[in-house]
């Protein structure tokens, strides 16, 4: 496959990375020396501008890791032109925003993917597995926490701009955990949530509380925050008859870790295990793996267009909830 990457900050040098012995032919930023040293790396073009990128013959699928109010524009264009899609989330500043985009890969036969590396993260397929099988009995709830703390300057950055951003760590971190919550629960047909600026000096929320019931009142109650001040990720998985908890990513989240809890017919201390996942992050090559097996087989990528389409009604109904 030949990609080109629009967009060539952190998450663009993550994408070019993870592309393995596939070909990156073609980079364009809107600064140009983060083009020219992505570039460098891997013997690809500079474009003068992404539309060239997006027109050129010798692209395959075009990667967009930009700020959130280009990722559909530059998505639409290069979907228009035949290309496979993958952008990063949230997809869209809004689900209004993001629906030409579905609807146009729909038509135009291409696979269209958003950025939920997170699923291919191990303890997050292993706890899919366990979901799966069964062994856990019918799912109850699930509850999580994401949070950072940011840096200096945090508020003066475009994520701290509404018309860039659309939001703040709703749409940010919040992504993933409706995201992951989908994947394990299903679709929320209720939805219930409050965000705020408690420390930030910036027009967007940064913290996020949501409330999310399926048509089987299972629950998601997710808390996202920009004023974690120890970085942390932590998921559980409740089933009648077992619980599954991921802890860390890796790096500063911590280790990354699924703990299986399964209740014995006595109920008690439950049985325990424990699967640790030391080791650098190979999730973005397993999504994009998964992205070349969905171009392939003709057949939806785990994380598709659609699922941030929903992700993101979840988080638009949470916006609207405060005005």
């Amino acid at each position: 496959m030949n990609v080109a990457i629009v967009g060539c900050g952190l998450i663009g040098h993550k994408r070019a990375k993870a592309l393995g012995s596939h070909r990156l032919v073609a980079v364009a930023d809107v600064v140009p020396s983060k083009a020219e040293e992505l570039a460098k790396l891997y013997g690809a073009v500079v474009a003068p501008s992404w539309k060239e990128v997006v027109s050129r013959k010798d692209v395959d699928a075009v990667f967009v890791a930009t700020t959130h109010d280009q990722l559909t524009p530059i998505g639409l264009a290069a979907v228009e032109a035949g290309k496979h899609v993958l952008i990063e989330k949230p997809g869209a500043r809004n689900s209004a925003e993001l629906k030409p985009l579905v609807d146009a890969a729909r038509r135009k036969g291409v696979c269209g993917k958003v950025g939920f590396n997170h699923r291919f993260h191990p303890s997050m397929r292993r706890a899919k597995d366990y979901v799966d099988s069964g062994v856990l009995g019918e799912l109850m709830f699930v509850r999580g926490r994401y949070g950072h703390g940011g840096r200096v300057g945090y508020d003066k950055e475009w994520r701290a701009d509404p018309k860039i951003s659309g939001g703040g760590e709703l749409l940010d971190q919040g992504m993933h955990l409706i995201d992951l919550s989908r994947w394990y629960l299903g679709d929320f047909s209720k939805v219930d949530g409050f965000t705020h600026t408690y420390f930030w000096d910036m027009p967007v929320d940064d913290n996020g509380f949501m409330l999310l019931r399926t048509p089987k009142d299972q629950a998601a109650w997710l808390h996202v925050s920009w004023t974690e001040w120890k970085n942390l990720f932590s998921l559980e998985i409740y089933g009648r008859v077992g619980k599954l908890h991921i802890e860390g990513l890796g790096g500063s989240y911590g280790s990354e870790r699924l703990t299986y809890y399964k209740m014995s017919p006595q109920m008690g201390p439950p049985e325990t295990v424990v699967h640790e996942f030391p080791g650098p992050d190979q999730s973005w090559e397993k999504e994009f793996q998964d992205f070349l097996k969905a171009v392939e087989t003709k057949t939806p990528p785990c994380g598709s267009l659609e699922d941030a389409y929903e992700a993101l009604k979840i988080v638009d109904a949470v916006y609207g909830a405060k005005k």
